[in-house]
């Protein structure tokens, strides 16, 4: 290997591993609210630092982070200002992901620390500390609940176009969104489908929050909250299920609990819509496989889940009493309608 190829790769690797410094300044951005100040429009660092009570010269540090990070534009005269991508840092843009970068620099970094012995173990973080399998049910007693359910609910909401592009919803007059939290795909389903009505499946910490989404959504009228836990049982009086993002929290086990609760309540014929990310035969060194493998990794020491291959989940679903049948791109995840047996 040349010289100047050493020195690039080794860069390049440098730069890997320093990431977890990108995230920490993204994520001490959206806990100042930097984004959500300069989404009122720009700002100098002064001012900022009036507003978040914070030290003048380090948050111009910070800032110049964010300028280099493509999230914040520096102007001649020291004024800051929001790029298109700094925008959905914002709570009050059209797509926020603040919820999530909340989300994934606190709980989910600290997580992270833990992989070596998820690696060594096959058990999730959780369980090597002894805390066993039930994470969310656990988080549901803690402050850190509305956290999560805002991050899901965020990451759901910059899906959306994607996903309602990619698939028509056609010929359901009831749907009922198992694992739905704050109702934010049932609510953007049933704004584009004016005939459907909806359920909203989740644990009972969801309920005041998902229902106040739902009316504000404009769609209360159409949809209920019921709540339960999809280990146990589902609730009768759907024609079709949808599920994002849930298949890939448990492991096939588990899995199969719940895609077996989900049969008992359709009739023959009847769909179940999986969303989820799709883990591809061999992953490959780009920008989308990565993003795949990383949840993957993030399943390991998280909730004990795993992202699959099409194969796997078609395997899974029989499994469970369904029979795949079209798997649909839709940005980052894939929309797997399957029917039941």
């Amino acid at each position: 290997m040349s010289p100047e190829r050493a020195d690039s790769s080794a860069s390049a690797l440098l730069n890997l591993v320093e990431g977890h410094r990108t995230t920490a300044v993204i994520h001490a951005a959206a806990k100042l609210a930097i984004a959500d100040l300069l989404f009122e429009g720009p700002k100098t660092a002064a001012r900022l630092s009036h507003l978040t009570n914070t030290h003048e010269p380090s948050l111009l540090r910070l800032l110049r982070g964010l300028v280099v990070l493509a999230i914040c534009t520096e102007t001649a005269d020291g004024t800051f200002a929001l790029t298109e991508m700094g925008s959905h840092l914002a709570a009050s843009s059209e797509r926020p992901l603040k919820g999530w970068v909340l989300f994934e620099g606190g709980m989910l970094r600290a997580r992270w620390g833990e992989l070596i012995e998820s690696i060594r173990t096959g058990k999730t973080a959780d369980e090597v500390a002894g805390l066993g399998q039930e994470r969310f049910e656990v988080i549901a007693k803690t402050k850190d609940a509305g956290l999560v359910n805002e991050a899901m609910a965020s990451m759901t909401r910059s899906a959306i176009p994607e996903l309602l592009a990619a698939y028509a919803f056609r010929d359901i007059r009831v749907l009922m969104d198992v694992g739905g939290g704050l109702g934010e795909l049932i609510g953007a389903v049933l704004k584009k489908c004016p005939a459907m009505r909806g359920i909203v499946f989740d644990l009972p910490h969801c309920a005041e929050a998902a229902r106040k989404h739902l009316s504000d959504a404009g769609v209360s009228d159409r949809c209920e909250f019921i709540a339960g836990s999809f280990f146990d049982s589902l609730p009768l009086g759907s024609e079709a299920i949808i599920m994002k993002s849930i298949i890939h929290d448990w492991n096939d086990e588990r899995c199969v609990r719940i895609l077996h609760n989900c049969r008992r309540v359709l009739p023959r014929g009847a769909r179940l819509i999986v969303i989820d990310r799709v883990m591809p035969e061999k992953p490959e060194p780009n920008a989308s496989n990565l993003s795949v493998v990383m949840s993957d990794l993030n399943m390991l020491s998280g909730v004990g889940g795993c992202e699959r291959t099409e194969g796997e989940f078609r395997d899974l679903l029989v499994k469970g009493g369904f029979r795949v049948e079209c798997v649909v791109p839709a940005g980052r995840y894939c929309i797997i309608e399957a029917s039941a047996e």
